[in-house]
């Protein structure tokens, strides 16, 4: 991959043992998704879902009126939180984002 800031793909042959190596436009690596145009966008909207995912698993317990607010809260940060905010201090934002 590539990493630029113009819109064009920019293109880099590379062989191993005179094999080409497929160029890619994104991938994972440790969690965070890496894109080719050096953009957060993928990484923001897949962390936010992965969070709206969490919510939904818990959603019996975070709207069960028999548990005390605090309590409620208090799961609401430690498994839903954590979950949204994993990577948050390497993202780029933007007026877009």
């Amino acid at each position: 991959m590539v990493i630029g800031r113009k819109q064009e793909s920019l293109k880099c042959d590379i062989f191993i043992n005179k094999v080409k190596l497929k160029q890619t436009e994104k991938f994972k690596y440790l969690g965070t998704i890496i894109s080719n145009d050096g953009k957060t966008n993928r990484e923001i909207s897949a962390t936010t879902a992965q969070a709206k995912i969490s919510f939904q698993k818990m959603k019996t317990i975070l709207t069960n009126k028999h548990i005390s607010i605090e309590t409620r809260k208090r799961a609401l940060q430690c498994y839903i939180e954590s979950v949204l905010m994993y990577g948050c201090e390497a993202w780029t934002i933007s007026k877009q984002i």
